[in-house]
């Protein structure tokens, strides 16, 4: 790697570029994981909250209350779940900016070796 001041050569450019480019491509897997997580995590939050709505005896205000307390683990595990997930996203976002950055120094590198590309140049 080289120091943040140094000038850059195409070829290291061209690492960068090939670096996001694998990481875009690992990171669809990690977001797809993650939402697929989150989704079952809220399935299974949804349905303990019914389970425990059914099974609680009074009036409909208090089978709520009751439900959401019986269920603050499986609460938990979905926020948990869906903050990974966020996460992945932002994080897969973050990568494509970074590619985009590279691939604008890219051109202003080019630029400055006077590196002609293009059809009939």
């Amino acid at each position: 790697m080289t120091t943040p001041d140094a000038p850059l050569n195409p070829v290291q450019i061209e690492q960068n570029i090939r670096t996001c480019a694998e990481r875009i491509h690992k990171g669809v897997t990690v977001t797809t994981d993650a939402e697929c997580e989150a989704r079952r995590a809220r399935r299974e939050y949804d349905a303990a909250v019914a389970r425990a709505y059914m099974d609680h005896e009074g009036p409909a205000h208090e089978r709520k209350y009751a439900a959401e307390l019986a269920t603050q683990t499986e609460r938990e595990a979905a926020e948990t779940a869906e903050i990974t997930y966020k996460y992945a996203e932002r994080t897969a976002k973050a990568v494509e900016a970074e590619l985009r950055a590279w691939q604008s120094v890219g051109a202003s590198v080019r630029l400055m070796y006077g590196v002609e590309t293009g059809v009939g140049r």
